[in-house]
């Protein structure tokens, strides 16, 4: 069921973003003809050179890997430069902000201060996926109107870690 819901997510995005006249591709793990493309390596390489947004779906098609494993996968698979993690904080934090009022944001970590601080900023096999392949991640509010287009702009809106 959470595959199915990720490409539910996968095409509202895809709707929304057509909606501002983008052109994307939808790509899944799990074959949906009718919805969307099965991802293809080569091909998501392609779509992506020919300028379009490549939006991926239905995690990699197999279950115990989560979302953020393979966000972190694809990334790598199509050579992207940045993992995006939209939650509903605007960064990483000290502690839980949601519960903590006095929790401190940080704007930038590396990936050793991050495993030393035992921050909780994304799933250890995703994590460790990005560390080894010197893979940036920014973690900012999806909810926050405009943020996603301030950090496709290169405007600080979140924590990076490197």
């Amino acid at each position: 069921m959470g595959m199915l819901a990720t490409v539910i997510n996968a095409m509202a995005l895809q709707s929304a973003l057509e909606r501002h006249g983008m052109f994307t591709r939808l790509m899944a793990g799990i074959k949906m003809e009718q919805v969307c493309e099965p991802f293809i390596r080569r091909r998501a390489i392609r779509h992506l050179e020919k300028g379009r947004i490549v939006i991926f779906g239905a995690g990699i098609g197999n279950p115990y890997f989560t979302t953020d494993s393979t966000a972190s996968l694809r990334a790598i698979e199509v050579q992207a430069s940045v993992v995006l993690k939209g939650t509903r904080v605007d960064g990483v934090y000290t502690k839980d902000p949601e519960k903590f009022p006095d929790a401190v944001r940080y704007s930038k970590l590396s990936f050793q201060e991050a495993y030393e601080k035992n921050l909780n900023i994304m799933d250890m096999t995703a994590f460790t996926l990005c560390k080894e392949n010197k893979l940036p991640i920014i973690v900012f509010d999806m909810n926050k109107k405009g943020n996603l287009l301030k950090v496709v702009n290169g405007e600080e809106a979140g924590t990076l870690i490197s």
